[in-house]
C-alpha cells in the first residue's frame, strides 16, 4: 500500500470511527441521562435514535454533495455539524435541546462511511475494494468497543457533559485530519442533481428485487445496531444476575460484542468470496448467515445455558452479516445507479434503525420499573416480537429465487 493509498485508508477509516462512537454513546450516558434529566426509557430511546434518522435523513443530498465536491471536502467541513451537535448535547438541560443535539450529529456523520467508500474507489483497484471497504468497516467497529468497557471507565473518571466536550475535540480534529492529508480527488466528470437522485431512488424503491434482496438484511441490521447501540447494555444490567459488578460485566459484554462485530466483518466476508467461488452465491450464504443471528436472539431471549460470553461474541459477530446485500445487489442494477442503491439501502436501514429504538422504548415503558430495573419478562416479549418480524423478513427472502433481472432502467444521470 502507497502513501496516498494508505493515507486515503486512515483518515476516512477514522472519520468512520468517530460516526461508529457517536452511534453508541448513549450506552454509557444512559443512567446518567435518567439520573440528571430524570429521562423515561421512552424519552431515552426516542432521543438515541435521533442519530439514526438524521443520518437517515441526510443520505441523499449527502450523495449530491460528495458527486459534486468530492468525499475530502465534504467529509471535513459536515462532520463540524457533529461537532456542534455533541456540543449542543453536552450543555442540554432539556430533552428538546438534548434531541437537537443528536440529530445534529447525525446529520454530522452521515457522510462518514460514503466518503470512505468513495475515496477508496478513486485510490484503490476495483479488486482490493471489498477488502479494504471491509477494513474501513472494522476500524469503524472499534467505536462500537470503546463505548464498553473503556467509556464506561472514562465515566468513572468524569461526567458525561466533560467527555461530550472531549468528543467535540476528538470530531474537529479528525474533520482536520481529512481536511488536510486526504490527497486531492480528481475532478468530477458529472454531476448529479438532486432531482436524478430522486427518480434514481424513486425506481429502485418500486423494484421488487431490492425489496426482496433488501428487507431481511434492513430487519437484521436495523435490530443489530438498535441493541448494540442502546438496548443490549439495558438488557444485560436487567437480565445479569445482581451482583455489584454487574454494569461492569454488561459493559464488558458489549466491547465483546463490539470486538466480534470486527471479527464477523473481516472473517465471514472473506468466506463469502471463497464460497461464491465454490458455487455457493453470497445471497444464499448472506442468508444463511442472518438466519444464525436470528437463531442467536432466540438463544439469548430464551436464556439458554449457554456462556454469555459465547452468546454476545455469536451475537456481534452474525449481527453486521446482512451488509453483504450492498453487494448482492449490486449484480441487478447497473453501474449508473449502484450509488442510488447504496444510499437507499442505507436510508431503509437507518430509518428502521430509529422506529426500532423508538419502539423498544415503547414497548418497555408498558412495564413497571422495580429498584432501577425492568422485569425479564419485559425484555423477552420484546426480544420474541423482534424475532417474528425478522422470520417474517426471512421466509420472503428464502421463498424461490432472486431473479436476475430487474424491471426496466429509465433513462436516468450517468452520474
Amino acid at each position: 500500500m502507497n502513501s496516498t493509498k494508505l493515507r486515503v485508508f486512515v483518515v476516512f477509516s477514522l472519520g468512520y470511527f468517530v460516526s461508529y462512537l457517536f452511534r453508541g454513546v448513549n450506552i454509557g450516558f444512559a443512567p446518567a441521562l435518567v439520573r440528571d434529566l430524570g429521562l423515561s426509557t421512552s424519552n431515552l430511546g426516542s432521543l438515541t435514535s435521533l442519530y439514526f434518522l438524521g443520518f437517515a435523513g441526510a443520505q441523499l443530498p449527502a450523495g449530491v454533495l460528495l458527486d459534486h465536491f468530492g468525499a475530502r471536502r465534504v467529509a471535513a467541513c459536515v462532520m463540524l455539524i457533529a461537532a456542534i451537535g455533541i456540543l449542543v448535547f453536552g450543555h442540554s438541560h432539556s430533552l428538546a435541546a438534548l434531541m437537537v443535539g443528536r440529530l445534529l450529529i447525525g446529520v454530522g456523520v452521515s457522510v462518514c462511511l460514503a466518503a470512505a467508500f468513495k475515496a477508496n474507489a478513486q485510490h484503490f483497484a476495483v479488486s482490493q475494494l471489498t477488502l479494504v471497504n471491509g477494513l474501513v468497516m472494522a476500524v469503524g467497529g472499534l467505536g462500537g468497543v470503546a463505548v464498553g468497557t473503556p467509556l464506561s471507565w472514562i465515566l468513572s473518571l468524569t461526567d458525561w457533559r466533560s467527555v461530550c466536550a472531549c468528543l467535540a475535540i476528538v470530531t474537529i480534529a479528525v474533520a482536520l485530519l481529512i481536511g488536510l492529508f486526504a490527497p486531492k480527488e480528481p475532478e468530477p466528470g458529472g454531476h448529479a442533481t438532486m432531482l436524478d437522485q430522486l427518480k434514481g431512488t424513486a425506481h429502485i424503491l418500486r423494484s421488487a428485487a431490492f425489496w426482496k434482496a433488501a428487507t431481511f438484511s434492513s430487519l437484521t441490521q436495523s435490530v443489530f445496531y438498535a441493541m448494540q447501540s442502546l438496548w443490549a447494555s439495558a438488557y444485560l444490567r436487567d437480565v445479569l444476575p445482581r451482583t455489584p459488578d454487574v454494569a461492569s460485566r454488561a459493559a464488558s459484554l458489549i466491547s465483546v460484542m463490539g470486538l466480534a462485530f470486527i471479527a464477523g466483518m473481516i472473517g465471514f466476508g472473506a468466506l463469502a468470496r471463497v464460497l461464491e467461488r465454490r458455487g455457493l452465491s453470497v445471497y444464499l450464504f448472506s442468508g444463511l448467515t442472518m438466519v444464525s443471528f436470528v437463531a442467536v436472539q432466540i438463544a439469548i431471549a430464551a436464556q439458554l445455558a449457554i456462556p454469555q460470553f459465547l452468546l454476545w461474541s455469536a451475537y456481534g459477530a452474525l449481527g453486521g452479516t446482512g451488509i453483504m446485500t450492498y453487494s448482492v445487489l449490486a449484480t441487478y442494477f447497473p453501474p449508473r445507479l449502484q450509488g442510488r442503491v447504496n444510499t437507499t439501502f442505507t436510508l431503509v436501514i437507518f430509518l428502521l434503525i430509529f422506529v426500532m429504538q423508538s419502539t423498544i422504548g415503547a414497548a418497555l415503558g408498558h412495564w413497571p420499573v422495580v429498584d432501577g430495573h425492568y422485569p425479564v419478562a419485559a425484555h423477552a416479549t420484546v426480544w420474541f416480537g423482534l424475532v417474528v418480524v425478522q422470520i417474517i423478513g426471512a421466509l420472503w427472502y428464502f421463498k424461490q429465487g432472486l431473479r436476475k433481472s430487474v424491471a426496466p432502467i429509465p433513462n436516468l444521470s450517468r452520474s
